[in-house]
C-alpha cells in the first residue's frame, strides 16, 4: 500500500499547533482574546512574529489577562509590537 506523503510544511505545523494552543489556554479570556487573534492572523505573520506569539503562548493565563486588561503593565519590551496588535485586534472586535 503507497502511504500518503506528508504535505503540511513545518511552518505550518507550526502555526496549527500554535493556534490549537491559543484557543485552548485555561481561562476563557485568554481564549477569546489569543484564539481569535489566532484565528485571524496566525498564519500571516512573519518568522520573528511567530517567535513572539510562542512566547506569548508561554506566558501564565493570570498574568496575559492583567496585561491585556491593563491591570498591569506589559513587562516585554521586544514583544510589545505583537502584545498591542492582538490587543488592539481584540478591543476592535468588542467594538
Amino acid at each position: 500500500m503507497k502511504q500518503l506523503s506528508n504535505s503540511v510544511s513545518p511552518d505550518e505545523k507550526r502555526c496549527k499547533r500554535m493556534q490549537y494552543r491559543a484557543n485552548h489556554r485555561g481561562i476563557k479570556e485568554m481564549d477569546i482574546i489569543l484564539g481569535n487573534y489566532a484565528d485571524a492572523h496566525i498564519f500571516d505573520l512573519d518568522r520573528v512574529e511567530l517567535s513572539a506569539f510562542e512566547r506569548l503562548l508561554e506566558e501564565n493565563d493570570r498574568d496575559l489577562l492583567q496585561w491585556f486588561t491593563g491591570e498591569l503593565d506589559f513587562p516585554h519590551k521586544d514583544l510589545r509590537p505583537l502584545f498591542d496588535k492582538i490587543s488592539s485586534y481584540a478591543n476592535n472586535r468588542l467594538s
